[in-house]
């Protein structure tokens, strides 16, 4: 479940909301759902990993109707000796209702580069959150903490976050925003933290997603601009 390990706070990566899955039956309990997505940048917290260039996305999930869940997600990335042409995430935890309309999502996601050819860029974090839904409208919280590593500077980090969407009634689109806080050792601002943000709408046609939002950060550099970023996404 990579798109709901934050949410809607997804945005901050494929700038929108990943179109739900298309589960399958797999018996005793389980389920298993893909999505894949073409994305004009590939922003993670703001940040372009793409070199603001288009990236390729997918990933794939099982899930037990308890509320466990194990998966892994990928995308294309900027080519560097660190972390090479790669990103390959692979994340376990637990989602569901916890009160009537309020939705807790807890787990751990490791970051992988297997292509990286210098040092070991791989890393970690715990992530929680909580969705609440008001008429139209689905609002998240949560927070996501990278314990000190070797492989991000041997310091911590905490990335918090907010995100609503809302449903436009008779109509197959999204309106979305999120807004994000980084501080620790994965923050790009010589402050140690930043701040990054998006507006964005989403339109679903069955197993068919297309979205358009802009994101920026409070950081002034290329990779970090304000810019727009399209999607087309599928799920099966």
């Amino acid at each position: 479940m990579r798109t709901s390990i934050f949410g809607l706070a997804l945005l901050a990566s494929t700038a929108f909301a990943a179109p739900a899955h298309a589960e399958s039956d797999l018996g005793g309990g389980f389920s298993v759902s893909g999505n894949a997505a073409l994305v004009t940048d590939y922003r993670f917290r703001g940040i372009s990993f793409s070199d603001e260039d288009i990236a390729i996305q997918g990933g794939i999930d099982v899930a037990h109707e308890s509320g466990f869940y194990i998966g892994t997600w990928g995308s294309s990335i900027e080519d560097s000796p660190v972390f090479g042409h790669t990103e390959l995430d692979v994340y376990a935890g637990w989602s569901g209702e916890v009160a009537s309309g309020l939705s807790l999502d807890v787990g751990v996601l490791g970051y992988l580069y297997p292509n990286g050819n210098v040092g070991n860029a791989d890393y970690w974090e715990v992530y929680g959150s909580l969705s609440y839904s008001i008429g139209i409208a689905e609002i998240t919280t949560g927070v996501a903490y990278d314990p000190s590593q070797n492989s991000i500077g041997s310091d911590d980090n905490i990335y918090v976050y907010g995100d609503v969407g809302v449903g436009i009634p008779e109509t197959p689109i999204t309106l979305t925003g999120h807004i994000g806080y980084t501080n620790g050792s994965l923050s790009i601002d010589n402050d140690v933290d930043y701040v990054d943000w998006s507006l964005g709408a989403e339109a679903s046609f069955g197993m068919l997603s297309v979205g358009v939002a802009y994101v920026s950060t409070a950081v002034n550099g290329p990779l970090t601009d304000g810019t727009v970023v399209g999607t087309l996404g599928v799920s099966f």
